[in-house]
């Protein structure tokens, strides 16, 4: 979900943002260290006054709506993938660019318009991003801010472009927003990467709207490529290797939040060898129990979608991971069940130390699919260790 995005991580990050964001514009420029923590249920509890919400189906426009949407608090392009190197060796990959806007809309017109210069900006992004290698069970994880000004970072729709610095996702070619080229590069690792569609766009949620919780407008937009075929070369430990495989993307825009019994989300992005995916994701209410609100949908090999509701899975955790500072559990073994779709799957990590310990602490790590179905995907784990709530299925 975004983010999950897991869609709603990016609504997490905005208290963090918003501090980032302050902290950035009152020092020095080349001052890229910031160290804040914060909870999931106190970073939704941010003022969205004066914000477009998420409360009506709409039509979607592209390529506009591959680019930013400003009158909403926030968005976000997250792309997660496995990919293989040439002896066979497993990589997982994140890279997330999230948009903030710091004050709403009507305050942006005036502020813009009376800043005098490229350096002044109600917009704010920050990046993730991260690679496993599953044989050597290694795992880098890496967090980048900047302002939405002087060609720092931004986001486009034509062309395509969506940046930090140099880490970013834009079209290859003129006139189309895909085929994409995904790059990011630290001293330690780093990826360039082509994405193109296998199968259509998927509407997530009803048409689009996607509800979080309880009330009008805790919602997002969200829309996914499920399948990209993705090719091009990962550097790690001072190589160059060349790789393939498949990678997802989530794209979501709102001004929502989650309700005030709800604390994180487990969500789950799956890539079938029969030709299916399946993205699910359970918010957790502050019991451990389900919200009535986790939702997904099961993608067919020809692009058709069936909804998928908390009435029809059930999640069963059989093993828990603990970060070395003894602080986050997470589940990281799992098996998810679908009775009416015939989907019993068992669901295990590469490795369990995938926890990004940024901003927001929370896992993502690339996993494994066996049991009725075989495949790979992605996980992402929120809202642990920020509540009193254990893991539970």
């Amino acid at each position: 979900m975004r983010r999950s995005r897991s869609g709603v991580l990016a609504a997490v990050l905005f208290v963090v943002a918003l501090g980032a964001g302050t902290y950035w514009l009152t020092t020095a420029p080349d001052d890229d260290t910031l160290q804040t923590s914060v909870s999931v249920a106190d970073a939704m509890s941010s003022d969205t006054t004066g914000y477009q919400r998420a409360t009506t189906v709409r039509d979607f426009s592209f390529p506009a709506d591959h680019g930013p949407h400003r009158d909403f608090k926030n968005e976000w392009w997250y792309v997660t993938g496995n990919i293989d190197g040439p002896s066979g060796t497993p990589f997982g990959y994140e890279l997330t660019i999230f948009r903030f806007a710091l004050t709403p809309p009507d305050h942006n017109t005036a502020v813009l318009a009376s800043a005098g210069s490229d350096w002044r900006t109600n917009q704010f992004y920050m990046a993730h991003f991260a690679l496993s290698n599953g044989d050597a069970k290694t795992f880098h994880a890496f967090e980048r801010f900047g302002r939405g000004g002087a060609g720092i970072a931004g986001a486009q729709a034509e062309p395509f472009r969506v940046w930090l610095e140099d880490w970013s996702m834009q079209s290859v070619q003129e006139g189309s927003t895909f085929p994409i080229r995904l790059q990011a590069r630290t001293p330690e690792v780093g990826v360039n990467l082509t994405l193109r569609p296998e199968k259509p766009m998927v509407l997530q949620g009803d048409r689009g709207l996607s509800q979080k919780g309880p009330g009008q407008g805790n919602a997002s937009y969200y829309y996914s490529y499920t399948r990209l075929d993705t090719k091009g070369t990962l550097m790690t430990s001072g190589d160059t290797l060349a790789v393939t495989g498949e990678s997802w993307m989530d794209r979501e825009w709102s001004t929502s939040a989650l309700g005030p019994n709800q604390v994180g989300w487990d969500w789950f992005s799956l890539q079938l060898d029969d030709g299916r995916e399946l993205m699910y994701y359970q918010l957790r209410n502050a019991d451990g129990s389900a919200s009535r609100f986790s939702d997904g949908t099961l993608v067919g090999p020809d692009g058709s979608t069936e909804s998928v509701t908390a009435a029809d899975v059930s999640l069963e955790i059989h093993d828990t991971w603990t970060s070395p500072d003894g602080t986050h559990t997470y589940p990281v073994d799992w098996t998810l069940r679908i009775p009416s779709r015939d989907i019993d799957l068992r669901i295990t990590p590469y490795f369990p130390g995938q926890e990004l310990d940024v901003s927001v602490r929370y896992w993502e790590g690339a996993v494994r699919v066996t049991g009725s179905h075989s495949g790979r995907g992605y996980v992402e784990l929120t809202g642990y260790g920020d509540s009193p709530a254990s893991p539970t299925s």
